[in-house]
């Protein structure tokens, strides 16, 4: 189901078309899907919806990695740079994708993971954006004295 791009609520939120996130390429798994809202309830944010304006049964929860102590320092490549208009990293936005897993045993529920290895870097300026997938990964530990 396609939804024109006007002023339109969705689950009672007003989305204004100038606020539309495109992914060019789609997401992991729903490549087809290209146009998004992002949002957050009221009151402080710190877990943004994502929300997918061709099929609004898909959302995706995500958080800016700093509200999980995680740092990036991601190469973007010429293609991922013309893919989303790059010109300058502070109208760059990075965010990762929440998860619900379940516990091996019952008893132990689940619990919420991040993507990781797929972050989302959303240029501000242009609404684009892409999922880049990391195939290395080198961590660092940073120590902060208190």
């Amino acid at each position: 189901m396609k939804i024109d791009i006007e002023e339109f609520n969705l689950k009672d939120v007003q989305v204004n078309p100038e606020t539309v996130l495109t992914f060019p390429a789609g997401l992991s798994g729903f490549e087809h899907l290209k146009r998004y809202s992002l949002f957050h309830e009221e009151g402080k944010p710190t877990v943004f919806w994502l929300q997918s304006l061709d099929d609004t049964s898909v959302s995706f929860s995500v958080v800016e990695p700093k509200s999980l102590a995680i740092g990036y320092e991601i190469d973007l490549s010429d293609e991922d740079c013309n893919s989303i208009d790059y010109k300058d990293a502070d109208e760059t936005l990075v965010l990762v994708i929440l998860y619900r897993t379940e516990a091996e045993d019952a008893a132990s529920g689940s619990r919420i993971a991040a993507n990781t290895h797929s972050p989302l870097v959303l240029n501000m300026r242009t609404r684009l954006g892409i999922q880049k997938f990391l195939k290395e990964m080198e961590p660092s530990i940073h120590y902060r004295a208190r």
